[in-house]
């Protein structure tokens, strides 16, 4: 457990930071302000609320909104073929790097889902994709495209399926 705490804080950037301490200070100077707004208690009991629920979603919330607008990204999907011969899939794509720094890696991840004629049952069915698979890519410098090549397996289904990529970066 220990461990896995160190890595996530090891993982946190500066901006992180600054965010997470924001968001305390905030929620503080709302508590004090509803305290000194006792006596208006529709309004003290809306900031309380308030401070709580931006305590508890603000760091989550705009911590995957920073990152989207700090690590922007497109992933792109070439082309994916059943072989033959092996249980698997080969996927091949490019990632963009579109954010102003250079990117250290990006962890690709390519997930197979079961595809059906309804379109309703395909959103239930990404719920429970078939298989995943995930590289890193080293070293994707900024405004430019690096080209990947990586496997699903193993892979057993035989019906109709659809692949579909994502990416985290990370400076």
């Amino acid at each position: 457990m220990k461990n896995k705490i160190d890595a996530i804080l090891d993982a946190l950037i500066v901006q992180d930071y600054i965010l997470f301490g924001s968001v305390f200070v905030l929620f503080i100077c709302l508590l004090i302000l509803a305290i000194l707004l006792k006596d208006r208690r529709k309004t003290s009991r809306f900031l309380a609320t308030f401070a709580f629920l931006l305590l508890i979603f603000g760091p989550t919330l705009g911590y995957i909104e920073m990152h989207k607008y700090l690590f922007k990204n497109y992933v792109e999907l070439v082309s994916e073929q059943k072989l033959v011969f092996t249980n698997a899939i080969v996927v091949k794509g490019k990632v963009t790097n579109n954010s102003k720094v250079n990117f250290s890696s990006c962890r690709i991840t390519a997930t197979a889902y079961q595809k059906t004629a309804k379109e309703y049952k395909n959103y239930i069915l990404r719920l429970k994709p078939i298989q995943k698979s995930s590289i890193i890519l080293q070293d994707v410098p900024k405004d430019q495209t690096k080209e990947f090549k990586m496997f699903i397996e193993p892979f057993y289904y035989s019906k109709d399926y659809s692949v579909e990529l994502a990416s985290s970066c990370k400076q």
